[in-house]
């Protein structure tokens, strides 16, 4: 066991663990979950950052929060427009950073990304990642392109994970990265996958899509919750050149830039009547932000590159941004909602 892994669980012992929350059929042991792809698969086989892809996780203990989200798993392996290695030699960082810079940037207010589901596969995902991270509490994102390919993924999930041993699948059919036109296909992989799974259903709603009406559809086909919002579609251009900043040209922008945006998608699903638990994301760093999410609607909260990206020369600032994660994961485990 690493060092980090040792005060991590010493973290976990020494402090009171919350009880544990229902979003109807989704368990989770607080109402602070992490979201889709900004930890990888929740454990790495590197030892600089041992659990995916933010260097800030190393000092955080990812069995207390709610739920660990994976980056989205597809049917087969894809590079998309990253890659799916996660060891690089010393030799081979700047190869590294010449590649994140091409698929992440740093832009006003929030991040700006196209990795496109660069992911191992789901066969590679239950063999090689899931087994190591039973400590922590589940949720694993999946994408595809039509609904046979989430029937496969779900069963995929079903022969591998008994019932109750994750908290949910997020289904991610709201990625702007792969340029998929998704409203053609959402309701039919709703209606064929959905009844499918032997877990919990999650429906990652985005705002750029019919949102209220997909939540609908959700509610019909049985989704147990739904997660809003995915990252806003976007474009930055390089002043001197004119060429986009991101190797797929747009990109999804996430960060403090689209908390307003997540807010309104939030308050808009419970004013049109949906019924359904909400974790909502977007720009989420403080408790404050988490109240916010709370008052306009939300059940639950998720933490994205808001609280785990920095500057590469910040990364050097990881043990304090990751106290400013265990001090809102400690007030969310003691948080009670006004009602509750």
């Amino acid at each position: 066991m690493s060092v980090a892994q040792e005060r991590n669980l010493r973290l976990v012992r020494d402090e009171p663990r919350a009880p544990a929350v229902r979003l109807g059929d989704v368990h989770l042991r607080n109402r602070l979950v992490t979201s889709s792809s900004l930890l990888g698969y929740g454990v790495a086989n590197a030892s600089l950052v041992p659990y995916g892809m933010s260097p800030i996780s190393k000092f955080v203990p990812l069995e207390r929060f709610g739920a660990i989200t994976t980056r989205t798993v597809t049917v087969e392996p894809r590079e998309g427009h990253f890659t799916t290695q996660d060891v690089w030699p010393l030799h081979e960082l700047p190869a590294l950073l010449k590649r994140y810079g091409q698929a992440l940037r740093q832009v006003d207010g929030g991040w700006l990304n196209a990795f496109g589901w660069c992911n191992v596969g789901i066969d590679a995902y239950l063999r090689d990642y899931y087994p190591r991270t039973r400590g922590q509490n589940t949720i694993i994102s999946v994408g595809g392109f039509s609904p046979e390919e989430f029937v496969t993924l779900v069963e995929k999930v079903n022969k591998a994970v008994p019932a109750g041993d994750i908290a949910a699948v997020e289904f991610n059919v709201s990625c702007h990265n792969v340029n998929f036109d998704f409203n053609a296909i959402i309701e039919q992989v709703l209606a064929q996958a959905v009844p499918r799974s032997n877990h919990p259903v999650i429906l990652k709603l985005s705002s750029d899509y019919d949102y209220i009406g997909h939540a609908k559809l959700a509610a019909k086909h049985g989704v147990s919750a739904l997660t809003a919002i995915n990252t806003v579609k976007g474009l930055r251009l390089d002043p001197n050149t004119g060429q986009p900043l991101l190797k797929n040209g747009f990109g999804g922008l996430s960060g403090r830039a689209i908390k307003p945006i997540g807010l309104r998608v939030v308050k808009e699903l419970r004013d049109s009547g949906s019924k359904l638990p909400i974790i909502a994301t977007g720009g989420i760093r403080s408790f404050d932000d988490c109240r916010e999410y709370f008052w306009a609607g939300a059940d639950a909260v998720s933490m994205g590159s808001a609280s785990w990206f920095a500057s590469y020369p910040g990364y050097a600032l990881s043990p304090v941004h990751a106290a400013r994660i265990r001090s809102v994961l400690r007030r969310i485990e003691h948080y009670r909602p006004p009602n509750g």
